[in-house]
């Protein structure tokens, strides 16, 4: 879920009143929403970077608020504030329209180059704005939070905003050569080509994230206006001759990328959001968008739709007895301007441009529930009776616990994230055999990647433990993920047991008779014959020569045994000898 910073102070003078925390927190409750945390900036500052960086950060009451995903209209101060107001009744949901200008109407180009690229943009007009400094950060801060959500991090749409009276339009959305777009970037104040510009930005926090979708690209996308003056180069970096700033009057949007109702959907947000401070409220000035093919276009559509919805089917999958008049009047609280048609069980309900998360009758049940409280839902028990069984895995990998914990073992639980070290390097593989899923944004160095075994997290335990009384013996019944295309998410999860010795001797005879109690407990015979269970010499790069073996059980590899080598020992930073096992118990299902 999406987390929305707002300043306490701003949030209750836009709802026209204060509230104490609970009272707030409550209010988002109702509202379906979760009050995450109650800090400030300077608290945050210096819970990330410590006290010294923290000196000078502002003290002002900061509300995080968790949002639905699909709730694109309360990522901001203002969409929050005035669902907030309507849903209390304080205020009707405002109508939002477009306006045609009566002179010449701005017009956007497109080209057929950018076909392969980024083919579809659509552009608006907030005509007569008045920012304040807190606005202008909400209506920067709403862009970026789009981009990180419904634009999948600028994939699939990227937002530009520029100040229209700095341009001439019509403006053309092309595609050319990286070194034939020269331009001033956003803050910077020289010129640099589209290649030099790839280069400086490899190495900012903020937008080498976005690289990857244009730079083995032949062509870039780039948008011009008639006196040839760039205006951004989506997806990365906006022209610095077109910064909005607090003084900005006239806002010109465009949104380009590769699904055109997501482009359409995020210029209706931006424009439904920020038109209230717009001389005449809720109106948004047209643009025309020309098509390759010649086709004329206007945006933003801001289309209200009308959806019909029976009042006993809310009833009956939420669970009460409303009149249709009390559900039509819960679903306005919604800003679903709704009313009873018909035969005084069918309810008309208005779905806002605002409101593109509503796309079936069960998104109107949804908020029918909400806006009467699912606190006020009574409870009852189900008419159908059934029986529920454990999950199968589940309950092997519970009954081997018990019977680990019985033979002297300790369980332990480790991250099922680790770095790449822990599951190649340190093992003595390369990190391309060992088929890991890569997490794209690690964090920290310590959680790169998906675990392919559990053997390095043991080891770590027992690092941590060293002096603790000798023999240490853990073990770990828990999933390992491995990369499979076969998979429609392309990773699979596997249920291995993992199981460790560490004393002043090896234990190989420890870990031997721990398998042969194991394949015991799962009625497994040692036996070559199909159904048993028999253990080969084998070779394994983290095992000792001589001192490995390859088990099969069922006519299948399971797993390896063996007495680690003492270079992966010394690189977990031990000092004894070890002796390991780790099998698959998926096949004893």
């Amino acid at each position: 879920m999406p987390t929305v910073s707002v300043k306490r102070d701003l949030l209750f003078q836009a709802l026209g009143r204060t509230y104490t925390d609970e009272e707030f927190d409550e209010l988002c409750f109702e509202f379906g929403l979760e009050l995450d945390e109650i800090t400030s900036e300077k608290q945050i500052i210096s819970k990330e970077q410590g006290n010294v960086k923290a000196q000078g950060a502002s003290d002002v009451v900061l509300y995080k608020v968790d949002v639905p995903a699909n709730r694109y209209d309360l990522l901001c101060l203002e969409g929050l504030a005035r669902g907030l107001q309507v849903f209390k009744e304080r205020i009707k949901a405002p109508v939002y329209k477009r306006i045609i200008p009566k002179g010449e109407i701005q017009k956007l180009i497109i080209t057929e180059e950018t076909a392969k690229i980024r083919p579809f943009a659509v552009a608006a007009v907030l005509r007569n704005i008045k920012f304040t400094q807190d606005r202008y950060d909400s209506f920067i801060e709403l862009q970026e939070k789009l981009h990180q959500n419904i634009c999948r991090k600028r994939a699939l749409v990227a937002i530009g905003t520029h100040d229209l009276d700095t341009l001439s339009g019509p403006f053309t959305f092309t595609a050319k050569r990286p070194s034939d777009i020269k331009f001033k970037p956003l803050n910077k104040t020289k010129e640099y080509t589209a290649c030099e510009l790839m280069n400086i930005y490899k190495t900012d926090n903020h937008l080498k994230h976005y690289l990857h979708i244009i730079e083995n690209k032949p062509l870039y996308p780039v948008i011009y206006d008639s006196n040839g003056v760039v205006l951004s180069m989506p997806p990365i970096i906006n022209g610095n001759h077109s910064k909005i700033t607090v003084n900005t009057k006239n806002i010109f949007i465009e949104c380009t990328g590769t699904d055109f109702t997501k482009a359409k959907i995020v210029l209706d947000i931006i424009v439904s959001m920020f038109s209230e401070y717009c001389e005449n409220q809720f109106t948004v000035e047209a643009a025309e968008v020309v098509s390759p093919n010649g086709k004329s276009s206007t945006f933003p559509e801001l289309p209200y739709r009308k959806e019909k919805v029976r009042a006993d089917l809310i009833n009956k999958k939420v669970g009460i007895r409303e009149s249709p008049a009390n559900l039509a009047k819960l679903l306005t609280r919604m800003c679903l301007k709704s009313e009873v048609i018909g035969d005084s069980n069918q309810i008309e309900v208005e779905i806002p441009p605002t409101r593109a998360d509503v796309i079936h009758a069960c998104d109107i049940v949804e908020d029918a529930a909400i806006a009467y409280g699912y606190n006020n839902i009574q409870m009852t028990l189900p008419k159908t009776y059934t029986i529920a069984n454990q999950f199968p895995l589940n309950k092997l990998t519970e009954l081997l616990r018990l019977d680990m914990a019985a033979a002297g073992f300790t369980e332990a639980l480790t991250f099922a994230l680790c770095s790449q070290e822990d599951i190649a390097d340190k093992l003595g593989l390369d990190i391309s055999e060992t088929k890991a899923v890569h997490i794209s944004n690690p964090k920290t160095a310590e959680f790169q990647v998906a675990r392919t075994t559990l053997l390095p997290g043991l080891l770590k335990t027992i690092a941590a433990n060293r002096k603790m009384p000798l023999p240490l013996k853990l073990f770990e019944i828990s999933d390992i993920v491995v990369k499979d295309s076969s998979k429609d998410v392309g990773a699979k999860n596997y249920r291995h047991l993992c199981a460790v010795y560490y004393n002043k001797n090896p234990g190989f005879e420890i870990i031997h008779g721990l398998l042969d109690r194991i394949m015991q407990l799962l009625d497994v015979p040692p036996s070559e014959e199909k159904g048993g269970y028999v253990i080969k010499a084998s070779t394994g790069s983290a095992f000792f020569p001589g001192r490995c073996a390859e088990i099969f059980a069922r006519g299948q590899s399971i797993g390896k045994l063996g007495v680690l080598h003492p270079d992966v020992i010394t690189k977990f930073e031990l000092t004894m000898p070890c002796s390991s096992l780790e099998i698959n118990i998926e096949p004893f299902l």
